[in-house]
């Protein structure tokens, strides 16, 4: 890998840009997109064709101040309990576009705080969906936990109605860590979450780290890293944080005279780079390591790795379904994104309409680049026999594949069948992905590339 002298002087940690978790970027979706897309596209899909499904429960107890996902806190349930009443009636929606009970590959629900919810709502919950899509032994079911907001009523409940994977967030175990970004969470807790996931029968954890936050300093970070590897988890997502407190308004919460500087921010990702490889996990596209059993080392090793907005994933289904407020579907010919707000999209839902707000519907161009971003982001390479580009095609790509091969002259190998990165080249792989991105959306809040 390059240092970071040699990085800086490229202008890498000038650049914030998307981390294309989906083509074209969030940002670009407009209002023109609206229920109907979203009814036609349903309508559409193969009921023997098995889907992702995305759930968003967009409530916490605490409301974490790096966190710039869609959240909101409260102080009891009743909130909670009115919302999964709205995602059944959402469920009712959806089902009366579709040819039959699509079968349910992957499923993940994320937040938000999903533990939030107690055993008679995950039971309500998986029910409602049960009597719209097919699930059977092979379905993948992932939640994340909160250690802090779980106990073994409801890891029983969860594993009743089928979780087979746990995404665990730890962040950082520091206590000055922690209290700058409002999330106190020992790792003796955290133990104890995975001690019952484990007991349950969850054969599969992840634990998410994030660097780049407040206080963090190698040799601490070194210390959670070590502390993480104990639990003995299957993945480890390995984040940046992201500081945009004009978009997350929480972040203003964040001491930014603490954050750690680019050369600091290189650092701590090189050091657990280190750490999680030296124990034997194997680093996947630009924030992923796994066992080299998971599935998904083995999906990266075979070329069979994607990328969509939960990020790396190894389901291979071509249609995401999200349900819930701010919730995004990736359909065969574009994305439907729900009202934001759980007020407004309750009423839509309720009233028995889908709750489209915006959306993107995708060009013959887009799909191609689309995926060659993708192949990028997943394997470092772009595939050509895969592509089998026109002379149209390759003349319209042209001035992309110009700009990448400059920017990292020497640092791949290219014949007719494949342009591969080297190792070295792998830091500026979402730069190199932007040369194929035709959206040009200013400052939206995009996280560093660094």
């Amino acid at each position: 890998m390059m240092d970071f002298d040699t990085l800086k002087a490229r202008g890498l940690f000038d650049q914030r840009l998307p981390r294309y978790t989906s083509y074209p970027p969030a940002p670009a979706f407009h209002d023109g997109i609206g229920a109907d897309f979203q009814a036609k596209a349903l309508a559409a899909l193969d009921p023997d064709e098995p889907i992702s499904l995305y759930l968003h429960i967009p409530f916490c107890e605490r409301l974490c101040w790096f966190c710039a996902c869609r959240t909101q806190g409260v102080s009891s349930l009743a909130p909670v309990q009115h919302y999964i009443a709205t995602l059944e009636a959402e469920l009712a929606v959806v089902a009366k576009h579709l040819k039959g009970k699509q079968r349910i590959k992957q499923m993940h629900w994320g937040g938000g705080t999903p533990t939030i919810l107690p055993p008679e709502l995950i039971k309500r919950l998986v029910t409602a969906i049960d009597g719209v899509f097919q699930r059977d032994e092979n379905t993948e079911f992932s939640v994340e936990i909160d250690p802090t907001l779980v106990d073994a009523d409801k890891i029983t409940a969860l594993r009743a109605a089928g979780m087979s994977r746990a995404s665990i967030g730890v962040q950082d175990f520091a206590t000055q860590v922690q209290e700058s970004i409002g999330r106190l969470q020992s790792y003796e807790q955290t133990k104890t979450a995975v001690d019952l996931l484990r007991g349950a029968g969850i054969a599969s954890l992840n634990i998410d780290l994030v660097y780049g936050l407040p206080f963090q300093s190698v040799e601490g970070f070194g210390r959670t890293l070590d502390q993480v590897m104990s639990l003995d988890p299957d993945r480890i997502a390995l984040f940046g944080y992201a500081h945009v407190p004009h978009m997350a308004k929480r972040q203003q919460l964040i001491p930014e005279q603490a954050l750690p500087d680019d050369r600091a921010r290189f650092a701590l990702f090189n050091h657990a780079t280190d750490v999680l490889t030296g124990s034997g996990m194997t680093a996947i596209g630009i924030d992923h390591f796994a066992k080299p059993t998971d599935n998904m080392a083995i999906a990266a090793a075979e070329g069979n790795l994607r990328r969509n907005f939960q990020g790396y994933t190894v389901n291979g289904c071509g249609t995401l379904l999200g349900l819930g407020a701010s919730s995004i579907s990736r359909f065969e010919n574009g994305f439907s994104q729900n009202t934001p707000q759980t007020g407004p999209y309750s009423k839509i839902v309720r009233g028995g309409e889908l709750s489209t707000a915006r959306g993107y519907e995708l060009t013959g161009e887009d799909k191609l680049r689309s995926r060659i971003i993708e192949m990028l982001m997943c394997d470092y390479a772009i595939d050509y026999n895969e592509l089998a580009l026109t002379d149209a095609q390759q003349a319209m790509l042209a001035p992309a594949f110009m700009a990448l091969r400059a920017e990292c002259a020497g640092l791949y190998t290219e014949d007719a069948e494949r342009l591969s990165l080297s190792v070295e080249a792998r830091p500026l792989v979402r730069r190199l992905a932007h040369f194929f991105d035709t959206f040009t959306m200013g400052n939206v809040g995009y996280s560093r590339v660094s």
